[in-house]
This record gives structure tokens, C-alpha cells and sequence, in this order.
């Protein structure tokens, strides 16, 4: 009997350990940590964003970023200013040093601000790659982000007696003198100089909220958060080739090599080089925008329709009409929304400067593209890759020759698909040739109608 009891009274002691160990870990705060130590560009914002979702999935108390960066691309920094405004979870900062431009409008958008002793922050203009400052419509676009990101925070409400006042929790026209050199603020900024503070001044201005040397003393002394589990974001070499993928310049590098392959596609005969390299652009434009969940299902739907439309523009109603103009239009629309944060047709989130940079991107791309391919096609033939997809008559020495003009009648076979050019079998001879009307399959019987500029142009028989 002595035994059973024994058995039951380990048995609750049991129960009693694990109730009070499960309560022991829900007690814990559980602070999710977000590395900042580079440029910040289109793979910081992705570190950004992938860090917060994860902290939100994982149902952490707070959000820690550690930050050491010099600024970097402008754009970048209002995404990642606009997601720790609106994130449910609270975010804070720890300045490592440095927060420089970009990284100044980034620590202004959390909660509260922590910096390392001999930490600086501050000097947001913005400048070229050249490190001139650009022309004052940016730095109007830089001072207002900066004095909303300071306003967002709010007013604290001072009692004085019966006297009640209202004062900013960080004040925007310090913002503002962190890109303007022009603004004045006594016993603080002369003009002619850009804003930056140290980590004694920014306490003193309301713009710091407390010095420490880790980030271990700004959750214990700071947060309050004694007992506490850290969770750090890992980048993998995904988000890297993410971030790659989706930087700007090589987006429009790919528009770029899409809209000038399609069009050497449907100059040449066969299926080579030309769609192989349109295809390849194609999906590296679109998967990592499909994958960061810009790209819906629709909007790349639209850019296949366009290419589908320009293709019968071409061989089924030569010229240019409704469905070449339709299908270039769906092109530049498919491949301008793709990199757009809409809900189907809903773009109020969607900001202006958002939607200027999907625009310069996109048609950056259309442009230089069609520069390409005029340049290009002044070099086919010449010399390396392009000699195979070029047609190589000595049209100096075609002209005179007496043998064209006794083609007109004789008949033969194509050779390759003339789409519309391609090569042709004429009495045992290969001649460039087009088709007279639409185009024309392997193998098929043709005639001869008339030759100009050396190439003899058919018809089937």
C-alpha cells in the first residue's frame, strides 16, 4: 500500500515540475533580432521583410535591429521605414556605430533608439554615386519622409499645474536638418551644415533613448526583458539572389534581353538562341517577384497574352495594328504591375514613388532594348555569334548578277522555314529567300515571283 502512495506522490511531483517548467517558458520574453550591417539595398529590405513575417509567425514580444550601415539606396529605406511603422510587433534599434543617411530615416521609424557610446546618426541627403548631393526635388522628397517618420510618433502630453501643453516625442524639424543645411535650430544647428548627432546629443534632443554597449543591456536595462529568449534572422543565399534578381538596374538588364530576343526570334528562321535567352530573362524577371509575392498569376498572364498578340501581329496580319499596339501595351502593363505590392486592381497601397519606379524601370528597359536592337542589327553578319543568324550574300556582288533575273518563274523547295526570310532550294542552288506572303514550313514547293536586294522572294505553289 506504501508503495502505490509513493508511486502517486512522485507522480504529481512529476506533473507539478513540468507545470511549473511550461510556466517558467511562457514567462520568458521572446525578442527577435534583425542584422543590419551593410548598404542597405534591395537584399537588406528583403532581410527586412522576411525577418519581421518571421518574428510575427514565431509570436515574438519584440523586435531588435541591429544596426551599423553608411545609408544607401533611397527607395529601399522608405520600404523597410514603412514596414516597421505599421508592424504589430514593436521594433527597436541598436545603433552600432553608425546610422547614415538611409540608416538615419531607418532608425526614425522604430519605436525607440539606442545607441553604442561614440555612435553617430544623422546626415541623410542625398547624394549621387559621385557622393554630390542630387538636385533639391529628392532632398524635398528626403526632408518630408524624415519629418512624417518624426511626426508618426506621436505628441506627449506635459502638465504644468492647470497649463496642459503638447510636444513631439521626436521633434520633425530636427529631422528635417539631418538633409537640409539651411535649417536653424538654436543651440543646436547653425545653417550650412547637415545634422548628425552623437550619441550624448541625440539623449539630450530627445532622438535616443538610452546609451548602451550590447544589445543584451538594451533588452535587460531598457526593454525590462530579464529573462528573455533571442531569436536571430539567418540570411541563406536565397534571399541574396533574391535581392540580385530584383535590384533595379538588372530588372531592366532583363527587360532589356527579353523584348530584344523576341524580336531576333521572329527574324530568324527556327527556334535558337534568340526565344532561349528571351525565355531565361523572362523567368529571372518573374519568379523572384512571383516568390516575394508581387508577381500574381494575372499580371504575368497579361505580358504572355502581349507576346501572344504581337506574334499574330507578325504572321497573321503583317503591318502594325490593333493587335501589335494591344500586344505591346499588355507587355510593358504585365511586366510594370509585377513589381507593384497590389491586391489585384487595389493600388491604394501602392505610393507614387512606387509606382515612378516600376515605370522608370520597366521602360529603362524597353528603351534600351530598342537601342539594341538597332545597333544589333547593323552588326549581324559581321562578325561572332551573330553570323548565325544572319543571311550571308555578297549583296555587292548579288546585284550584278545575271542569275536572279532568270529566277523569276523557276521553282524549288524551302529549305528552312522562311519566317518570313530564310534560305531556299532553287535548281540545285541555295538562295536567301522570303515569303511573299506569310510564311512558309520546311520542305514546301515555292515559285519564284520577283528578287530584290538580292534575296528572291516566293510563294507556295
Amino acid at each position: 500500500m506504501s508503495l502505490r502512495f509513493k508511486f502517486i506522490g512522485c507522480l504529481l511531483l512529476f506533473s507539478e515540475l513540468v507545470f511549473l517548467q511550461a510556466v517558467q517558458s511562457q514567462s520568458q520574453f521572446s525578442v527577435y533580432q534583425i542584422d543590419i550591417r551593410k548598404d542597405i539595398d534591395r537584399t537588406t529590405q528583403i532581410y527586412v521583410n522576411r525577418g519581421l513575417a518571421e518574428a510575427q509567425s514565431i509570436g515574438a514580444d519584440a523586435i531588435l535591429i541591429h544596426l551599423n550601415t553608411y545609408g544607401g539606396l533611397l527607395d529601399s529605406a522608405d520600404s523597410i521605414r514603412t514596414a516597421i511603422l505599421y508592424n504589430p510587433i514593436p521594433v527597436y534599434v541598436f545603433i552600432d556605430n553608425n546610422a547614415a543617411s538611409a540608416g538615419a530615416l531607418i532608425s526614425l521609424a522604430c519605436r525607440q533608439i539606442f545607441m553604442r557610446k561614440g555612435a553617430s546618426m544623422g546626415a541623410a541627403t542625398v547624394v549621387h554615386q559621385t557622393g554630390e548631393a542630387a538636385p533639391d526635388k529628392y532632398q524635398s522628397y528626403m526632408r518630408s519622409m524624415m519629418r512624417a517618420t518624426a511626426e508618426a510618433h506621436g505628441k506627449d502630453t506635459l502638465i504644468h499645474g492647470k497649463d496642459t501643453t503638447f510636444r513631439w516625442k521626436r521633434d520633425p524639424l530636427i529631422a528635417e536638418a539631418m538633409v537640409d543645411n539651411q535649417i536653424v535650430i538654436p543651440n543646436l544647428i547653425d545653417s550650412g551644415r547637415t545634422l548628425t548627432f552623437t550619441a550624448e546629443e541625440a539623449m539630450k534632443w530627445g532622438y535616443c533613448d538610452g546609451i548602451a554597449e550590447s544589445t543584451d543591456e538594451v533588452i535587460t536595462h531598457y526593454l525590462g526583458y530579464n529573462d528573455y529568449t533571442l531569436t536571430s534572422f539567418q540570411p541563406t543565399w536565397l534571399h541574396n539572389l533574391l535581392g540580385f534578381l530584383t535590384n533595379p538596374v538588372f530588372q531592366s538588364i532583363l527587360i532589356l534581353i527579353i523584348i530584344g530576343g523576341i524580336y531576333f526570334e521572329l527574324q530568324t528562321p527556327g527556334i535558337g538562341f534568340p526565344l532561349a535567352a528571351a525565355v531565361i530573362a523572362a523567368l529571372l524577371y518573374f519568379s523572384p517577384l512571383y516568390i516575394e509575392g508581387l508577381a500574381q498569376n494575372w499580371e504575368i498572364l497579361l505580358f504572355v497574352v502581349g507576346v501572344i498578340l504581337v506574334v499574330i501581329e507578325i504572321f497573321v496580319f503583317p503591318g502594325f495594328g490593333v493587335f501589335g499596339i494591344g500586344g505591346i501595351v499588355l507587355m510593358i502593363v504585365g511586366l510594370v504591375l509585377s513589381l507593384l505590392d497590389n491586391i489585384v486592381f487595389d493600388f491604394k497601397d501602392v505610393s507614387g514613388a512606387d509606382s515612378g519606379k516600376a515605370v522608370m524601370t520597366v521602360m529603362s528597359g524597353v528603351i534600351l532594348g530598342m537601342a539594341s536592337m538597332i545597333w544589333l542589327s547593323s552588326r549581324i553578319g559581321k562578325k561572332g555569334l551573330f553570323r548565325r543568324i544572319s543571311l550571308h550574300t555578297d549583296l555587292e556582288n548579288a546585284f550584278s548578277s545575271p542569275v536572279l533575273t532568270r529566277l523569276t518563274g523557276k521553282t524549288g523547295i524551302a529549305h528552312t522555314v522562311l519566317r518570313p526570310s530564310g534560305k531556299v532550294w532553287i535548281e540545285g542552288e541555295l538562295y536567301d529567300g522570303i515569303a511573299e506572303v506569310g510564311f512558309i514550313e520546311k520542305g514546301m514547293q515555292v515559285r519564284v515571283v520577283r528578287f530584290e536586294n538580292a534575296q528572291v522572294y516566293v510563294e507556295i505553289i
